[in-house]
């Protein structure tokens, strides 16, 4: 049973490193939480960017002359000027900022804030010359907005000159896609060769993240198919990152949201550059070399994505797009949990109740070896005066100490490790639930119970978020500590006091976690105090 509990104890201990460590270091000063960094930068808005060598984006947005064109979707209404193209702003249509009042809908996310819309995103650089301050440019459309064709696109073309070379963008916006195509002709009208580095860009700040442990900016791009993130102010301030070679994809992403260049054909020439500036993420994809003799057209293609982070949409655009949603290690098992919640969602439309559900679902599956891992314990507990006669009588011989145990062990036929197994059998499960709770943005703004029972106090009204009030995980840590009292104590005082303030340590961790997770892990632990009582009923029946 000692050794049960010591598993028990390790793991328990690691869950808490695992999620209070960020918080401790904020709380020791070693790091600096989101939300100040977020409003320390805010005085920096008004002073110069640093000087770095290599500048990784491209210049701010001063407009050529031109008009602003809108384009109307079903998703969202997107606003880009006619002179070079960029992003004046890209407004979601089935998606709101932070609820701030239930009685009116909140404002909606505009995926290129006023901030973001002044670093250019969309923007063409071209031979390190910003197309949309140094280019000419005439539109078709030249004005007024763009409607949506009989097979749900629109397309927006542009023409111009930037350095001596023709430049044509034809933009193709989709009714069922956040996803903005792009087709780039370059031509050479001299006498003369010339080469050409054609650079995509993309931005957005962080008025789309609520800037917490679970929600922050970052940078992020998929390299050979694996993501790679840099989510350091320091560093995206100062040197920013950089990276080559088969990019499929890089930009600026919270959670719940991305805004990326997404490369029509990766290869290993491309260049992925990003920083931090004046509090806007700006990304950049740069394409290897191009060379064009005399007279010579070529083209380019690319794609843009700006949305939220829906699975199936991002799926749909490609594998490594759907791995800006981060599952982890155990991506597979957060997938098939992801899964069972959909269908439990489309049975009750609650994404609190089909959490419970899961939680069932997922305690009826273990059921079998949690009993097993109880009645393992029962065994050990019923041994544990033998072995503590043995470890006190061979005190001075460990290994015959060692050999004795193992030997009792064998004539009660009892195997230690089997307490520990079924531990170890369902955490994969757990941090694969984690974080699929954490980065699914079906939670995000989805009620449970809206209102406090009896009251017009809105409470769990967002799973996304922290229980306002922290009713749930202070009912949570006292259900942790009836687990305890309903345990049998372990035989060292040190031991003891560890497992004592467990759920206070559990407790003050769970404090600011979303809503959904908390909700989890409590019905999880109704759910184990109902099956350790029925243990504990029958094994006081056996005895009888």
């Amino acid at each position: 049973m000692q050794d049960s509990r010591n598993m028990i104890l390790a793991v328990a201990l690691c869950l808490a490193v695992l999620f209070g460590w960020g918080r401790f270091a904020e709380y020791m000063g070693w790091v600096t939480p989101p939300a100040q960094q977020t409003a320390q930068q805010q005085p920096a808005q008004q002073q110069p960017a640093p000087v770095v060598e290599d500048r990784p984006v491209s210049p701010a947005f001063v407009p050529a002359p031109g008009q602003d064109i809108q384009v109307n979707t079903p998703l969202y209404d997107a606003v880009i000027h006619s002179g070079g193209g960029v992003l004046r702003s890209f407004s979601l249509r089935l998606y709101g900022t932070a609820l701030a009042d239930l009685a009116r809908p909140a404002p909606r996310v505009n995926m290129v804030s006023p901030q973001a819309a002044a670093m250019a995103p969309l923007g063409l650089v071209v031979n390190g010359q910003p197309s949309w301050s140094t280019g000419k440019w005439a539109s078709a459309p030249d004005t007024g907005d763009i409607a949506l064709e009989a097979d749900g696109r629109a397309t927006l073309r542009l023409s111009g000159e930037v350095d001596n070379l023709r430049i044509e963008r034809e933009l193709v916006f989709s009714a069922d896609s956040y996803l903005i195509h792009e087709t780039v002709r370059l031509g050479n009208p001299g006498a003369q060769a010339r080469t050409a580095r054609l650079i995509y860009t993309a931005a957005a700040d962080a008025s789309n993240s609520t800037s917490d442990n679970y929600d922050g900016m970052r940078i992020a791009w998929d390299k050979d198919g694996s993501l790679a993130e840099e989510s350091s102010v320091k560093t995206l301030e100062s040197t920013g990152v950089r990276d080559s070679g088969r990019i499929y994809w890089a930009g600026a992403m919270s959670t719940y949201f991305l805004s990326a260049v997404v490369p029509d054909s990766p290869d290993g020439g491309m260049t992925v550059k990003g920083r931090l500036q004046q509090n806007v993420y700006r990304v950049a994809l740069e394409e290897p070399e191009i060379n064009l003799a005399p007279g010579e057209e070529k083209t380019c293609s690319v794609s843009y994505w700006l949305g939220p982070k829906e699975r199936a949409r991002l799926q749909s655009v490609s594998p490594e797009l759907a791995k800006s949603i981060d599952l982890g290690i155990f991506s597979l098992i957060a997938k098939g949990l992801l899964w069972l919640l959909q269908i439990f969602h489309s049975w009750t439309h609650n994404w609190g109740i089909a959490i419970i559900l899961l939680t069932v679902l997922i305690k009826a599956a273990f059921w079998p070896l949690t009993a097993r891992s109880y009645s393992s314990m029962e065994k050990m507990k019923k041994l544990q005066p033998m072995m503590t006669g043995l470890r006190e009588k061979y005190k001075d011989d460990k290994e015959r100490m060692n050999k004795e145990v193992m030997a009792l062990y064998k004539t009660y036929g009892v195997n230690p490790a089997s307490g520990c197994v079924p531990i170890l059998i369902q955490l994969p499960v757990f941090f694969g639930l984690y974080q699929a709770l954490l980065t699914a943005i079906e939670l995000r703004h989805a009620p449970f119970i809206v209102h406090l029972p009896f009251t017009d106090i809105v409470w769990l009204a967002d799973l996304s978020s922290k229980d306002p009030y922290y009713i749930t995980p202070v009912i949570m840590g006292l259900t942790m500590f009836l687990q305890q009292k309903m345990s049998p104590p372990a035989a060292d005082p040190t031991q003891q006091k560890v497992m004592m303030f467990l759920p206070l340590i559990f407790t003050v961790l769970f404090l600011s976690f979303p809503s959904g997770l908390v909700i989890y892990w409590l019905v999880n632990n109704i759910l184990s105090i109902a099956q350790q009582w029925l243990m504990i009923r029958k094994n006081s029946a056996a005895r009888a």
